[in-house]
């Protein structure tokens, strides 16, 4: 990539997949040096990082840092494009913590170990040995996180300033994860727990961290920093609550999952929350008959779905997502980014609202 003054997303976005396909490529061959038996590892490694994503924290915490002004390397692409590790990580262990089957259109990495269990005929139980694995990818996804960006050519004075954010971003992402868990076992519903939730499980660590390890890395002031929270907080909550709709009517083509999973999953979403609020007793019944039942047809999803439409809560939820990106659009025109930067985060306002890249 050539780092003249450009902030095309997507000529971006290819330049992390880049950075990523090296580094994988070269962690690969480490580990199939040290046994034959990581081969598999290896493949699921790569498959999963290279096969698809939008590439969102890396390019929030790149654009974050050319919104310092300071002049864009390829060292600091890299350790920008080390953050999409830590997602790689949350994903593997989201989908063991969900009991979801599929990922992207394909098996879950717990499914695909499971699999390769039962096809090997080895001894034990094979639904142990793929969540055993999926816990282990995810670690390892975590830790060549740190090794990207410890690798990455950036000096160590710009690495120290980074580290505090990196460091949040994950002590946030595993926060948030956990809350989401336990509010699944509290079967709570809360809007303003949900919002909390949501905030930090997928908000921060999706928009706000990245910002703010960009501007780190570009020893950008306390104001941009601000300015940052201010647009990324809540366009990282609308990011969570358009994921949230997606989860019961998204199309599985483009969602790689299947229609209405977090139904099946029991999933406590600010839109679940809504409609509990909204809804009459035999609605209500509806709705808890088919929350955590992953026996559920495509016939139970699609009543759900006109209750929710039937009550206004996705009306409702459509209106909040408005609003929160309206507040961040809000939060552009009051800060000092670079204009580069500042054009790039106008357009992702869209993308991310919208899941369109």
């Amino acid at each position: 990539m050539s780092f003249s003054a450009s902030a095309d997303l997507k000529e971006i976005r290819n330049s992390i997949n880049q950075e990523l396909l090296n580094f994988v490529a070269t962690e690969n061959k480490y580990l199939n040096e040290i046994a034959s038996e990581l081969a598999p590892v290896a493949s699921a490694m790569e498959r999963f990082l290279l096969d698809s994503g939008k590439r969102l924290r890396p390019l929030f915490a790149y654009i974050g840092f050319l919104g310092t002004g300071s002049k864009p390397s390829v060292e600091v692409l890299r350790a920008c494009a080390s953050l999409e590790l830590i997602h790689v990580c949350a994903l593997m262990h989201d989908d063991v913590m969900d009991a979801s089957d599929t990922r992207r259109g394909a098996p879950a990495i717990h499914k695909a170990f499971e699999a390769l269990h039962k096809d090997q005929k080895l001894s034990g139980s094979s639904e142990q040995f793929g969540i055993s694995a999926a816990i282990l990818l995810g670690d390892l996804a975590l830790v060549w996180s740190a090794k990207m960006l410890h690798q990455s050519g950036i000096d160590g004075e710009t690495l120290i300033r980074s580290l505090p954010m990196y460091d949040e971003m994950r002590v946030e992402l595993m926060a948030g994860q956990y809350l989401d868990v336990y509010e699944q076992a509290l079967a709570s519903e809360s809007v303003e727990r949900s919002l909390k939730v949501a905030r930090y499980k997928s908000g921060k660590y999706t928009i706000e961290r990245p910002l703010h390890f960009g501007a780190a890395l570009g020893n950008g002031k306390p104001e941009l920093f601000d300015t940052y929270s201010n647009y990324g907080l809540p366009l990282g909550e609308a990011f969570q609550l358009r994921d949230d709709i997606l989860g019961i009517f998204g199309d599985p083509q483009e969602t790689g999952k299947p229609a209405g999973d977090d139904l099946r999953e029991g999933k406590r979403t600010v839109l679940l929350a809504k409609v509990m609020e909204l809804a009459d007793s035999s609605q209500k019944s509806e709705i808890s008959s088919a929350l955590g039942n992953q026996n559920l047809g495509i016939s139970q999803v699609s009543k759900v779905r006109e209750i929710f439409i039937a009550t206004s809560a996705l009306s409702e939820v459509e209106e909040l997502i408005s609003k929160l990106t309206s507040n961040a659009q809000s939060a552009l025109e009051h800060g000092e980014i670079d204009p580069l930067a500042l054009s790039a985060l106008t357009q992702l306002l869209t993308i991310v609202t919208q899941r369109k890249l």
